[in-house]
């Protein structure tokens, strides 16, 4: 019965991940035909673009107080829900201000499950915590991946990005209520409200800030490659390596997901998989930066495994590390420094951009943001949590 309630817990884990990004990576593919419609500048498009990331670092700690006060289940069910809510709204956006504002919800309530997802890893899958991370991660990536692949069928089907919008808030509508009626709800994995209703992070703890710049570099090479890999490629002449270099950045997190579920078991609670990734993704970006041909493609998928690792790898921490009744927390604190991290790099690469006339020097500050990985992670107490218990 017990191994029946975690393989449940398992897919449903899957399941959060693929409801978490269908919302969120359901914009750019659409973004031509909100331009047309709106008249939308490109400032305008890139605070479109850039909302959601603000809102997984503003919000995260309202996902910490939820769940100490509703439990981790309820908060991401109600979470998942407004996400599909907000979503299906845009489909009827007037105007830009309107289509902003459910944009910015929609990162909200997205914001707000994550935390809620972790402490779900700790609570459904306490002996597989990397095998949990690892599937939860791979539904991240097949959320994002969906999107992009079916556009060109979704927006015939639907008759344009308002009909894409809405349908792709169904699904999320949907595994929320999947979630809602098939959680394991035995004596061990029961809902409701942890032991302890501390919801405020402990700033004063070291490992947060160690865990939450070490996963910063993760979410900046991510973010920054997909940001500046296109404004490079023209301003180089290789409008015709943009595509096939973004599909290669995202496809290649998928192969970096799949290696970390098989091979979860050995690389929890080590440090030199951070120093291996980190060094991966510093070197596929100087790859990059001097090369404009068929290399950079493999290098942008490099680049794209390496964020992909470090994910994977960084969203283990706050469950291995804390207590079952900390991880929101702890998950809340490492979200907010790893995604205010992730925008201030992504602003400084623009002013970079600016400054130095070229789109290359944009990926200073996005390489910078993963050497916490190479000097910090072997200063993570990874066998603090075991020592707790």
């Amino acid at each position: 019965m017990a191994g029946r309630q975690v393989l449940r817990g398992l897919l449903l884990l899957w399941l959060i991940g693929i409801a978490l990004r269908l919302p969120i990576l359901a914009v750019p593919p659409v973004i031509p035909a909100l331009r047309d419609d709106f008249g939308m500048s490109g400032t305008e498009i890139g605070i479109l673009s850039g909302l959601p990331m603000v809102m997984f670092a503003a919000a995260a700690l309202a996902g910490s107080l939820l769940v100490a006060r509703l439990g981790a289940l309820s908060t991401a069910v109600v979470a998942m829900l407004l996400v599909a809510a907000a979503s299906a709204l845009r489909a009827v956006a007037p105007d830009v201000t309107a289509l902003f504002v459910a944009t910015a919800v929609t990162g909200a309530g997205v914001a707000v499950t994550q935390p809620a997802a972790a402490a779900l890893v700790r609570r459904w899958a306490p002996q597989r915590i990397g095998l949990a991370t690892g599937l939860y991660t791979n539904g991240l990536l097949v959320g994002e991946i969906l999107p992009v692949a079916l556009f060109p069928i979704l927006i015939v089907a639907t008759g344009g990005w308002r009909g894409s919008f809405l349908a792709w808030a169904v699904p999320v509508a949907a595994i929320a209520m999947a979630v809602f009626l098939f959680a394991p709800r035995d004596r061990e994995h029961r809902d409701g409200p942890p032991a302890s209703r501390v919801w405020w992070p402990d700033w004063r703890d070291p490992e947060i800030w160690r865990v939450g710049l070490v996963f910063a570099g993760s979410n900046t090479m991510y973010f920054g490659v997909n940001a500046f890999l296109p404004g490079y490629l023209a301003g180089t002449g290789r409008d015709d390596l943009i595509s096939p270099s973004l599909t290669a950045l995202n496809s290649g997190q998928l192969p970096a997901s799949f290696l970390l579920i098989a091979l979860a078991g050995r690389l929890e609670r080590r440090a030199w998989p951070f120093v291996a990734t980190g060094l991966l993704g510093v070197a596929s970006i100087a790859g990059i930066v001097l090369t404009a041909s068929g290399w950079t493609v493999a290098f942008a998928g490099l680049a794209g495994f390496a964020a992909g690792a470090a994910f994977v790898l960084g969203l283990t921490l706050p469950p291995l590390l804390s207590a079952p009744e900390d991880v929101a927390r702890m998950s809340a604190a490492v979200f907010t420094v790893s995604y205010s991290v992730g925008v201030v790099c992504t602003v400084l690469g623009g002013m970079a951009w600016d400054l130095g006339g070229t789109a290359a020097f944009a990926f200073l500050p996005v390489a910078a943001a993963a050497l916490p990985m190479l000097l910090l992670a072997p200063a993570i107490r990874f066998r603090r949590q075991a020592a707790m218990a």
